[in-house]
């Protein structure tokens, strides 16, 4: 395992490669970033120690992100390994693991899920749907809806709501799942 002396040693190369392909001069970097000729110097020859200081403006002037900059080790697996959870013939795959706050889970309804009995509930909560496969009808108070591949519906659990699987066959769904009353905030960048 490469160690951060080591990690910290290879910025200086990089730092000369990032500029050595802009094409630009240790006069033109020092005069976008602030930082004296003499300094980047000894930093891109290894004889000055990064700093957080020296580094920001670096990555903001070369176009790339910090850790791009420095090839920071990385800091732990990020997978999550879940393990499916049946409940009342329906499985529950958690895809989040911090406690509280939003939980996202994949959920897989068999055909005719939960029965004939529709019966809304309330409780504190805000809930999010996206319709992987399959179909899910909805019943919000008065509003009964069929969600279809690729639809999404978001709802305050205030609202009486129950929702199924009419079929035919089983159906994948995407769900966060808000505590009180906590909304997920869903945004789309435009260009």
């Amino acid at each position: 395992m490469e160690s951060y002396d080591d990690v910290l040693e290879a910025v200086g190369s990089r730092l000369r490669s990032l500029r050595s392909e802009r094409g630009t001069t240790l006069s033109q970097l020092s005069e976008e970033t602030g930082i004296s000729v003499s300094t980047l110097s000894r930093l891109e020859s290894g004889q000055r120690r990064p700093t957080l200081e020296l580094l920001l403006p670096l990555a903001r002037a070369h176009q790339v992100q910090l850790d791009e900059l420095v090839d920071a080790p990385p800091t732990g697996d990020p997978r999550i390994y879940a393990k499916p959870i049946k409940r009342h013939g329906t499985v529950h795959i958690p895809l989040s693991r911090r406690p509280g706050g939003l939980q996202a889970f994949k959920q897989i309804l068999p055909e005719g899920y939960p029965g004939n009995d529709v019966q809304q509930k309330t409780h504190e909560g805000y809930d999010w749907i996206y319709v992987l496969s399959g179909r899910v009808r909805l019943k919000l108070g008065d509003q009964d809806f069929i969600l279809k591949e690729g639809e999404v519906a978001e709802f305050d659990t205030r609202v009486p709501h129950w929702f199924g699987n009419p079929g035919p066959g089983p159906t994948e769904v995407l769900c966060l799942y808000g505590p009180q009353g906590e909304r997920m905030h869903v945004r789309a960048r435009t260009k």
